[in-house]
């Protein structure tokens, strides 16, 4: 087996494990039964899993798992049980414990007082200053030319794409320090069935041009220009909010106007290294001028 054939091999089996793992999150997830998906030795697969992604199955499994949960507390009336139950969870009780230590606070408490309150809070005070208690920064941005995945659906699930993303860059050996994580988010999902949603996972690495890309890579470019950047800490789950005070809020009271072109996102730390509550991430906002 020739060294491309390997890599495009391994790269299709581990995906195939990574989809089944965001399809199936209500499901018992046997590491043994993933490992028969992935078409690995049940001794070695686990090792290799690690090895690629940086974090063990079971971790990738909680991950996920307390991110859609964060969701759909942060986004939706949807009863906390009922929720466990959609993530896997076997009772309220472990979910309620499991969720706290990776969120500072217990489930209801998190819907209540979660950071997305914060935003969701302000669109409602009437005279709030134009930048409340968050900074608006407008940047001038170079063009960015990034290796991508599309994803259609919810932007709660792009992270299955940046899995895979990630997954075909550390089988080549493109993983480093200097790596940035860009999502990009062509729709508004508040006007699109969820369905219709387009975003795409991108990365961006020093001489990506000279990489050769295949699918389900592709070359994405983010035009160059004038960006609104609000800079956001704490869970994915909770942005919403931050959008609609960017939009709502800050943007009427800036005297800028919005220009025509894709919203996108800056991950500047790694959910697979920090705990929810602490990750960073920078929105971009195209403006005209």
């Amino acid at each position: 087996m020739n060294k491309l054939h390997a890599q495009r091999s391994y790269q299709d089996r581990l995906a195939r494990v990574q989809a089944h793992i965001h399809d199936h999150l209500a499901d018992e997830l046997d590491l043994n039964k993933l490992a028969e998906i992935a078409c690995m030795s049940p001794t070695h697969w686990h090792r290799i899993y690690h090895g690629v992604f940086g974090e063990t199955v079971a971790a990738t499994v909680k991950r996920v798992r307390l991110h859609t949960a964060a969701g759909m507390l942060a986004n939706s009336a949807i009863a906390i049980e009922e929720i466990a139950k959609r993530c896997g969870y076997p009772n309220l009780q472990s979910f309620t414990r499991i969720f706290s230590d990776s969120y500072g606070m217990p489930p209801a408490r998190y819907r209540k007082e979660g950071s997305h309150r914060k935003f969701h809070d302000a669109l409602d005070e009437h005279g709030v200053s134009a930048n409340g208690p968050w900074h608006v920064e407008v940047r001038n941005v170079p063009e960015i030319s990034l290796l991508s995945i599309h994803h259609h659906g919810a932007f709660m699930e792009i992270g299955e794409a940046f899995d895979r993303l990630f997954g075909w860059l550390a089988i080549r050996g493109l993983v480093g320090p200097d790596i940035r994580l860009i999502g990009v988010y062509h729709t508004d999902p508040d006007a699109y069935r969820e369905d219709d949603l387009f975003s795409k996972a991108g990365a961006l690495l020093k001489d990506s041009d000279a990489i050769d890309v295949e699918l389900p890579v592709v070359r994405t470019t983010v035009a160059a220009g004038r960006y609104a950047c609000l800079r956001y800490k704490g869970p994915y789950a909770d942005m919403k909010s931050a959008y609609l005070w960017l939009f709502g809020k800050w943007l009427p009271q800036s005297g800028e106007e919005v220009r025509d072109g894709p919203v996108f996102e800056e991950y500047l730390n790694n959910p697979r290294e920090v705990a929810p509550t602490e990750l960073l991430t920078e929105i971009y906002m195209p403006l005209e001028g």
